[in-house]
């Protein structure tokens, strides 16, 4: 009879614990899922308020000062927010990065941040937010991709307008997804960057110069490296000292092929 008491102790002990681990990883899954739908909601509020983002750089016409420095501007979403320019003395470096916008988002306000500065190079980082939205709206996959191509090759063209050479990335490789991401992700995300890279690179002429940074910042099966990444999506400072790396050299061959 104790021996029986003892294993009907021990299997209640059991029991307990694995449901107050399986408990506790529900709460944990939750208040993860909540927190991202929360991070979600938040941005789709504030593009409400200002679905171009207008409000996060001046929009009338800059007064340009005259300097001997090439003009640089990063533009496109938080990838180009987030991009610590190289310290160099003869290029000045503007940024005009804006989280969570969408190639069309960055299309329609091109001209109000980034006209007015006349740049004599325009970096463009942009499109992953197009994509992730295949793993809401599956059956637009194709409509996406494409409506992506076409803004892209409308940033360059606006660029190329200005006289400005352009720079423009592959889009960053994704890293890994975590847990409370998966939900909102899916496999498609990445054959879709690799669609738009693709033709990101047939866009590569005598004034439009493709960086490719999946070499640089990819492992083997093209998931960005952990060492380079702050999430799933963003860069850390050692990753964009690796993309500076190609960057300046290419910004040193630029100034001999517009002085035209």
């Amino acid at each position: 009879m104790k021996l029986r008491n003892r294993i009907f102790s021990k299997r209640y002990v059991l029991l307990s614990t694995v449901s107050l681990v399986l408990l506790g990883g529900s709460i944990f899954l939750n208040f993860l899922l909540f927190s991202q739908a929360k991070k979600y909601y938040i941005e789709l509020n504030e593009t409400r308020l200002d679905p171009l983002g207008f409000s996060y750089y001046p929009t009338q016409l800059q007064s340009v000062t005259a300097t001997d420095r090439f003009r640089v501007v990063f533009f496109g979403d938080s990838r180009a927010a987030s991009w610590t320019a190289p310290q160099l003395q003869r290029y000045e470096f503007i940024n005009r990065g804006i989280a969570s916008q969408t190639s069309v988002q960055t299309v329609q306000r091109f001209s109000a941040h980034v006209q007015s500065l006349k740049p004599q190079v325009v970096v463009i980082q942009v499109g992953v937010n197009d994509l992730k939205t295949i793993a809401l709206f599956p059956d637009r996959r194709d409509a996406i991709v494409t409506t992506c191509q076409d803004n892209i090759k409308r940033l360059v063209e606006a660029s190329r307008n200005l006289g400005a050479v352009v720079i423009i990335t592959t889009i960053f490789p994704a890293g890994k997804v975590p847990i409370q991401r998966r939900p909102f992700w899916s496999d498609d995300i990445g054959q879709a960057i690799q669609a738009v890279n693709a033709y990101i690179a047939t866009l590569a002429n005598e004034r439009v110069i493709v960086l490719d940074t999946f070499p640089m910042l990819a492992d083997s099966q093209g998931i960005m490296m952990q060492q380079y990444s702050v999430d799933e999506l963003h860069l850390n400072h050692q990753g964009y000292a690796k993309l500076n790396q190609k960057l300046v050299p290419l910004l040193d061959s630029i100034p001999k092929s517009i002085q035209d």
